[in-house]
C-alpha cells in the first residue's frame, strides 16, 4: 500500500478561471473560502495547515486572517495592486507576498483608451438612445472629440506609460505627474495633481493606491479640470474622492467622467447611474481570458517557487 502524499494546503480566498483552479487542485490542497458556509469556522478548522493565501488584488487579505495563519509563508495576489494586503504587517511576520505586474498591462491601458473614447465621444448615451427607438424622431447633442487633445496622466507607471503610448496615435499633447520625474520618457512632468487637471483636457487616473494617494483627486482637482475635462480612472476607486466626483459632475463643474474602479466595489454610489455623462464599468480592466489566464499562471508560478524553496518571481516582499 502506497503512503498517502500530503499535499501543502493553500486559502483561496476568491474564485479563479477553472483551469487555474484545476491547476491548484492538483498541486495542494486547497481550502475555498469563498464557498464556504462559515468562513471563521473554516479559517479555524485550517489555520494550523494552510501555508499559502491566494486572492484578488481588490480583495486582498486582512491582518486578521494573516494572523490567524501560523504557518503561512506567502500571500500570492492575483492582481497588480497591493494595497488591499498590508505589506509592511506581512513583512513583520516573515510573510512573502507576490502579485502579477506586466501581464494585465495592455488589457488595463486597452480599456482606459476605450473608456475615454466612450466618456468623451458619450457612447453610451448614443447606445441607449438607439435601443430606446429614438433615432428616427430625436437628435442627440454632439459629443467632443479625443483626437489633438490635451491628456494628463496621473501615475506614469507600467500601465500609465502604456496608456500615454496608445494616445500618442491620436496626437494628443500629454503630460503626466508622479512622486518624482521619470527617466527615458518624453513626456512633460506636471508637479501636482491640480496642475496637470488645469493643464488637462482629459485626466487619466493610473496611479497606484494606497494611505499617500487616498482622494487625491479632490474638489481641487476636480475644478481644476473644469467643466468640459473629463475624468478617467482605472487605477483604485480610493484615489478618487467619490462624493465630490459625484458632486461636481451633479452641479457641472466637470464634463464626465468613466469609471472603472470604485471605493466600495461592488457597491457604487446610485447618484451616477441617472447621470448621462458618466460611463460605468464593474472593475474589468484585466477581464480577459487571455490576461486572466497569464495573471492566473503567475500565481502558480509564483507558488511553486515558494514551496520549493526558491523567491518567488514576482515577489513585493
Amino acid at each position: 500500500m502506497k503512503p498517502e502524499i500530503l499535499l501543502p494546503e493553500i486559502l483561496l480566498i476568491e474564485p479563479m478561471m477553472p483551469a487555474i483552479e484545476q491547476a491548484l487542485d492538483a498541486a495542494y490542497t486547497v481550502h475555498r473560502l469563498s464557498a464556504a458556509p462559515d468562513r471563521d469556522r473554516l479559517i479555524a478548522e485550517v489555520a494550523g495547515r494552510v501555508r499559502a493565501v491566494v486572492t484578488g488584488g481588490g480583495t486582498g487579505v486582512k491582518n486578521a486572517v494573516v494572523d490567524a495563519l501560523p504557518h503561512l509563508g506567502i500571500v500570492a495576489i492575483n492582481g497588480v495592486g497591493t494595497d488591499a494586503v498590508d505589506l509592511e504587517h506581512c513583512r513583520s511576520r516573515g510573510v512573502r507576498v507576490s502579485n502579477t505586474p506586466d501581464v494585465l498591462t495592455d488589457d488595463v491601458a486597452d480599456l482606459a483608451i476605450g473608456l475615454m473614447i466612450a466618456g468623451s465621444r458619450r457612447m453610451m448615451v448614443g447606445d441607449r438612445f438607439v435601443r430606446a427607438g429614438q433615432w428616427p424622431t430625436g437628435k442627440l447633442p454632439l459629443a467632443r472629440k479625443v483626437s489633438g487633445k490635451r491628456l494628463g496622466v496621473l501615475g506614469l507607471g507600467r500601465i500609465g506609460e502604456a496608456i500615454a503610448k496608445r494616445a500618442e496615435a491620436f496626437g494628443m499633447t500629454i503630460a503626466y505627474t508622479n512622486r518624482k520625474p521619470r527617466d527615458g520618457v518624453s513626456y512633460r512632468f506636471v508637479a501636482s495633481p491640480v496642475d496637470l487637471a488645469r493643464e488637462s483636457d482629459i485626466l487619466m487616473v493610473a496611479a497606484s493606491a494606497g494611505p499617500d494617494a487616498r482622494n487625491m483627486v479632490g474638489r481641487a482637482v476636480l475644478d481644476a479640470l473644469g467643466p468640459d475635462g473629463l475624468l478617467v480612472n482605472v487605477a483604485r476607486g480610493s484615489v478618487v474622492d467619490e462624493p465630490e466626483l459625484l458632486a461636481a459632475l451633479t452641479e457641472g463643474r466637470i464634463g464626465g467622467a468613466a469609471l472603472d474602479v470604485f471605493a466600495d466595489e461592488p457597491n457604487v454610489p446610485e447618484g451616477f447611474y441617472g447621470l448621462d455623462n458618466v460611463v460605468l464599468q464593474p472593475h474589468q480592466a484585466s477581464a480577459t481570458v487571455e490576461t486572466r489566464m497569464a495573471m492566473g499562471q503567475l500565481v502558480l508560478d509564483n507558488l511553486e517557487a515558494f514551496f520549493a524553496g526558491r523567491p518567488p518571481p514576482t515577489a513585493v516582499v
